[in-house]
């Protein structure tokens, strides 16, 4: 080439010349280190002996694509660019492709049989970097350099960026692109002088590092990103070392399951177990081969070799579940004594379960009571103290789980709180639980009941999911508890807030997340609704009986940022869906503002058994007795209210009953305060019907009730939302919920002179009382609530 890129090659060849011929001092500092690239895109340059960051090189991550998949998805290794291809045409699983981004922007331009168009592109760089300081000199590459001349030992290490591009000829469009960067690094020969392995976890940037012979663990780091390569320097470049991939919880398994904090010993390397992790990072989506113990589930199925589809899901430092094929690697075990701390005992064999940063439950005792045991990594005490604050702050509401005691020792940190049955994920979708026949109604008002009172104690759990709700063992009486747990991520707002910042990272787990949340630039920053998001998902979750309102794990997200849900669930219009329905769509709305606080969705009509519902219906009758048909209460309850007695609510209901009505008054058909009249008079004179009026209604309250509901499904929540003008009055104060912003509380006024309006048009008349007391009356008076 000519130009300054020819000129920049030939004065770094005079440099280099210069230097060795004038007896520069080698560069020896980086004999002493170990280099280990992570997938945000960092060099560490690390102490060999202790694992400690001595500097580092940040560049852009080692892999990017677009962070939200559409099938048919294409998911790189970070490791060495491989790429797997998930879902399409192929339906098992994960398939791995014949080749690597590297060969695909190799053999560009080319077109695939299936008419895509690949076209690809290779950039050089050379990094000029102080041994001891990592500073970066200069910037090397085809296209321009600062113009240097060493005079003092530096590092020149080379990476190469990997663009490609796929174009679909016949939909016309961009189908897929992904950059990749690699270190120019070749294999590390090691002729068997190189006494350390590194195992590195595939969820996080642990790195576990540990004598070849004796299986001694030697240091532990957390670099905070998945590792995707780790280097030596060698013949003045680097070279790549091996470490093997290992999921989060196998790696803390390994290294953490006796006291001393030794890793098990091996014979021989462990064989590569036929599993596949995917997680997210900030940049993208990643897969990579893993290693995995015993006994652990895999979450989908094998395609392409028997590769398992292994899913993270998760912000980019946290993983929240890993599942493998339990053909983990084969290794050698041994019995484990109980383990004592304190007041507290387990048996590390009986895990529970596992969570995030390396989080482990075991079953466990405490004062002769079984309890669960959690224990927490050392780099996460901060976390745990918080953690055992607010469990004391908050566990002595019956829906939030108790908390017993905490012990700590020189690795670990041990909290003893209340031994649960099941999930409410085990309970929804394993049959093993079906025994327990309880009522999905009454689970889910003890869970929000739960989150109301750590809302009121100021309190956001932030991580809401059917993983975090736990079944109590039943009582003396056989009862059971629905109770909040993993206090991990929750935030404590001061007096006075009502919401947080994200500079500590993002809360929760990917696909329960609510969207204001992931914004780039949200409006607001995040308030107690996010839970109320989360809740509502969950909701959906129960009755569906394992559906998710926002579609499958792996287009959850983005159909949450996208505000595309699906409830098919209550395709069905009759009364409970019709309720049901309402109340989910409130606690999952784009908009936060509009999302109702937990005490608001604990009034809600979703929750009140027959007996309620009734008693309802009589009072609004009792109240409206006498109100003026041109008033506004009246105005509200008859607005639409053709569609909510299906035209003529005397057409759908049975003989008997049309045949009394008759003999007293007269109700008309298409009014729903008549409906109402004619409900309240024959529940108060039943026992005076005649035998087959009351076997066609059935027995008070429930059959009565349902028959009236089951005709005319929109019943009552248009009842309800109507009367609402009338919350803040002593007999409709446990429909609705009270509180200082609640705009229900007094009568929407009318502006204007308190005269009546002038006599127009009578359409006009009632145009004027829509607009003050109708559908966008109400909506503006719920912004004003939930925004104080």
């Amino acid at each position: 080439n000519s130009g300054d890129g020819c000129v920049t090659l030939i004065l770094y060849c005079i440099c280099l010349f210069i230097s060795s011929h004038h007896h520069l001092s080698p560069v020896t500092l980086p004999e002493t280190l170990l280099f280990v690239s992570t997938l945000d895109g960092n060099l560490h340059a690390v102490s060999k002996r202790t694992g400690e960051i001595k500097w580092t090189l940040k560049e852009d991550p080692i892999i990017q694509v677009p962070v939200y998949l559409t099938e048919p998805a294409f998911l790189p290794d970070p490791n060495d660019g491989s790429l797997y291809v998930l879902g399409g045409k192929n339906k098992e699983g994960l398939m791995k492709l014949p080749f690597t981004i590297p060969e695909l922007v190799q053999s560009s331009p080319c077109r695939s049989s299936d008419g895509i168009l690949y076209t690809g592109k290779k950039q050089d760089r050379w990094f000029v970097v102080d041994p001891k300081t990592g500073e970066k000199q200069t910037t090397l590459t085809t296209d321009a350099s600062e113009n240097i001349c060493p005079s003092t030992p530096l590092l020149y290490i080379g990476r190469t960026e990997y663009m490609i591009t796929m174009y679909d000829t016949k939909t016309r469009e961009l189908h897929w692109n992904a950059t990749y960067y690699d270190y120019s690094a070749p294999l590390c020969d090691e002729n068997g002088d190189y006494k350390m392995a590194h195992f590195a976890s595939n969820g996080d940037g642990l790195v576990v590092t540990v004598d070849r012979d004796s299986g001694d663990v030697l240091w532990m780091q957390n670099y905070g990103s998945p590792v995707v390569g780790m280097y030596i320097w060698q013949q003045d470049s680097l070279h790549r070392v091996a470490h093997l991939n290992v999921a989060m919880e196998t790696l803390r398994y390994l290294t953490f399951n006796s006291q001393d904090i030794r890793m098990i010993k091996w014979k021989y390397q462990f064989p590569k177990a036929p599993t596949l992790y995917v997680g997210k990072h900030a940049s993208a989506f990643y897969a990579s081969s893993s290693l995995v113990h015993e006994g652990v589930g895999p979450i989908g199925g094998g395609g392409g070799g028997g590769a398992v589809l292994f899913y993270c899901a998760g912000s980019k430092n946290r993983s929240g579940w890993e599942h493998a094929t339990g053909q983990g690697a084969s290794m050698e075990n041994k019995e484990l004594d109980r383990v004592m701390i304190g007041k507290i005992s387990f048996n590390p064999k009986e895990v529970l379960g596992h969570g995030a940063e390396g989080t482990f439950v075991f079953r466990g005792c405490f004062d002769d009571r079984n309890v669960a045991v959690k224990r927490i990594l050392p780099e996460c005490f901060n976390f745990a103290e918080r953690e055992v604050q607010l469990l004391r702050e908050s566990d002595e509401h019956p829906n939030v789980i108790r908390y017993f005691c905490t012990e700590k020792d020189k690795q670990f940190y041990y909290i003893a709180i209340e031994l649960c049955a099941a999930t409410l994920q085990e309970y929804v979708e394993g049959p093993r639980l079906d025994h327990l026949n309880l009522d999905p109604v009454i689970m889910l008002f003890q869970a929000m009941s739960g989150l109301a009172h750590l809302h009121s104690l100021n309190i956001v759990h932030r991580d809401l999911k059917p993983r975090n709700i736990l079944l109590s063992l039943p009582n003396s009486h056989g009862n059971i508890r629905v109770v909040i747990s993993d206090f991990g991520l929750c935030k404590k707002l001061s007096v006075g807030r009502h919401s947080f910042s994200l500079r500590s990272g993002i809360p929760g787990t990917e696909g329960w997340i609510a969207p204001e949340v992931l914004q780039e630039e949200p409006k607001d920053r995040p308030t107690f609704a996010i839970d109320i998001f989360s809740a509502g998902c969950v909701f959906y979750y129960v009755v569906s009986k394992g559906k998710h309102p926002f579609s499958d794990t792996l287009h959850r997200q983005s159909n949450i940022l996208l505000g595309t849900y699906c409830l098919d669930h209550f395709k069905e219009e009759n009364h409970e869906n019709v309720v049901g329905k309402d109340l989910i769509e409130q606690m999952i709305s784009g908009d936060p503002q509009q999302r109702p606080s937990a005490q608001h969705v604990l009034k809600h009509p979703f929750f009140w058994r027959r007996e309620k519902q009734l008693q309802f219906f009589q009072d609004v009758s009792d109240r409206i007795e006498k109100e003026p048909a041109e008033g506004p209460i009246v105005f509200r309850l008859e607005s639409r209210g053709r569609t909510v007695v299906r035209t003529n609510w005397r057409m759908h209901i049975s003989s008997p009953l049309q045949m009394d009505l008759r003999k007293y008054r007269t109700y008309k058909g298409n009014s729903v305060r008549d409906l109402l009249r004619a409900m309240r008079n024959k529940k108060h004179h039943y026992h005076e019907l005649p035998p087959e009026v009351q076997e066609t209604l059935g027995e008070v309250p429930d059959q009565f009730v349902l028959y009236f509901t089951s005709r005319f499904p929109n019943l009552l929540l248009h009842t309800h939302s109507a009367l609402r003008i009338c919350s803040h009055e002593r007999p409709f104060h446990p429909y609705y919920h009270q509180s200082s912003g609640d705009f229900s509380l007094k009568p929407v006024p009318i502006p204007g002179p308190p005269s009546p309006l002038p006599p127009l048009h009578p359409r006009l008349a009632k145009a004027n009382c829509c607009w003050l007391h109708g559908e966008e009356g109400r909506r503006a008076g719920e912004m004003i609530l939930f925004t104080q």
